[in-house]
């Protein structure tokens, strides 16, 4: 029999890590929206996320707006940025150099995503990536002919899972296998879409790990503190928002009742993902702190504080805005 190996006589060495926090932003539409966002952004720094997510909107519209948000949180903050990409509607070559571009800022972590198609029914630009998985593969090569600049490191490369079904999709279950070739594309972890239901993502966490997938799950909760936009996006996920909730939220007498039962679900969902053993909690954070914030303040997460980073960063000398 062979002897135990090193690593087997340290046990200590599978301590549980600590409990991963990041945010969603996306770019400001406006100088007003700027200023709010930046206003945001400094907010939320002082609680030391791991990344934050900066989307765009549909079919890339704002990227660039996007691009020039990334550059400016890597200049002026000890924020790690996660850039959204989409690949409908663009070519590998296109797809390429937009990667590119990113890890030349300084970007090492992509959320490969499909996208949303054209909603004029028009056919798909000739050439064009067509699933996630198509772009996580090329991001790899990418990757692969930039291993040199990389230090030979990697590419965090993440992915959408939902807890419930995908709109477009014939079941659940083909949700749990489009995840699985993701992350046979590559894929490191995944960020669920919203869901409202505590037991939708320990169900899909369940189904994932018996079809395979091995990567972390990690849950995206939004804060359910606004009754229009909790009902907005129900309608654009199509999933239904829990009727309880929504009768609380509209029986509300006041905005700070309201926010005390939005914050107070909210807490709930989180605790639950966690306790199901959720490595994580991604929050969508709509470009406001407050709400986040309140979610993270009754969390209580164990999480390992990044002090030096952040004596750094004070001393760092900040650009004009």
């Amino acid at each position: 029999m062979s002897p135990p190996s090193l690593i087997d006589t340290h046990p200590n060495l599978s301590d549980a890590a600590p409990v991963a926090l990041s945010y969603e932003l996306f770019p400001p539409r406006s100088p007003a929206a700027a200023e709010t966002l930046w206003t945001t952004i400094r907010e939320l720094e002082t609680t030391e996320p791991d990344y934050v997510s900066v989307t765009y909107g549909a079919s890339g519209s704002n990227r660039d707006t996007a691009v020039q948000l990334i550059n400016r949180l890597l200049l002026e903050t000890t924020l790690r940025p996660l850039a959204h990409l989409t690949c409908v509607g663009n070519t590998p070559e296109e797809l390429a150099g937009i990667i590119g571009q990113l890890l030349d800022t300084g970007v090492r972590g992509i959320l490969a995503l499909r996208g949303d198609r054209p909603q004029d029914g028009a056919p798909p630009v000739a050439g064009s990536l067509r699933y996630a998985q198509d772009l996580i593969e090329l991001i790899r090569r990418v990757e692969q002919r930039r291993s040199a600049l990389l230090c030979a490191g990697k590419i965090a490369v993440g992915v959408a899972a939902y807890p419930t079904r995908h709109p477009e999709s014939p079941s659940e279950d083909h949700d749990v296998e489009v995840l699985l070739a993701k992350q046979r594309s590559g894929a490191d972890f995944a960020i669920t879409q919203v869901y409202f239901r505590a037991e939708q993502y320990a169900d899909l966490l369940t189904r994932a790990r018996r079809a395979g997938v091995t990567i972390p799950i990690i849950p995206g909760v939004m804060p359910f503190t606004s009754l229009r936009r909790v009902k907005r996006l129900g309608e654009l996920s199509g999933v239904e928002p829990a009727p309880e909730l929504v009768a609380r939220l509209a029986s509300a007498d006041s905005d700070l009742e309201r926010l005390r039962i939005g914050v107070s679900a909210t807490v709930d969902l989180a605790n639950a993902a966690l306790d199901a053993g959720a490595p994580g909690i991604h929050l969508y954070t709509f470009n406001e702190h407050q709400s986040a914030l309140d979610v993270l303040d009754k969390l209580a997460l164990p999480r390992r504080s990044r002090t030096g980073s952040r004596r750094e960063a004070v001393a760092r000398p900040q650009l004009a805005s």
